[in-house]
């Protein structure tokens, strides 16, 4: 195996995805492995570093399209582009995430709330010991 690149099962543990779901994310053009002459996906670094982002993206709900949106933007700054019109898209996405953060933290407190009312509710009608 070439130097540095790793196969998918190493890929999936190390990132705790699934083999089903990193397949799927070559499969929408998000990670392209290399391959062995068998057919065997390898993955380098910059693979596994996509494939990060793109499981920090998903419970964020955002979508293929955006994900790709942002693997481009990434590409592009980190081979140097100084497009300034790269920066604004990246704190679009900066701007997104910390809305979505914080919607998930209002559903995680009501969830928290409704956890406590059910609570109160059962203590109120256990019989007393």
């Amino acid at each position: 195996m070439p130097d540095g690149l790793v196969q998918i099962g190493e890929v999936a543990e190390r990132l705790g995805l699934s083999l089903r779901t990193i397949r799927h994310y070559e499969e929408v053009g998000l990670v392209v492995p290399e391959r062995t002459p068998g057919g065997f996906r390898l993955y380098s670094e910059t693979d596994i570093g996509r494939l990060a982002l793109i499981k920090r993206m998903k419970p964020l709900g955002f979508s293929l399209e955006e994900m790709r949106d942002l693997l481009e933007i990434t590409d592009r700054l980190g081979a140097g582009d100084d497009d300034p019109t790269l920066i604004n898209r990246l704190q679009m996405f900066e701007r997104a995430v910390a809305e979505r953060a914080d919607k998930l933290r209002e559903q995680l407190a009501m969830a928290r709330e409704f956890g406590e009312q059910l609570r109160r509710q059962r203590m109120r009608a256990a019989p007393s010991a």
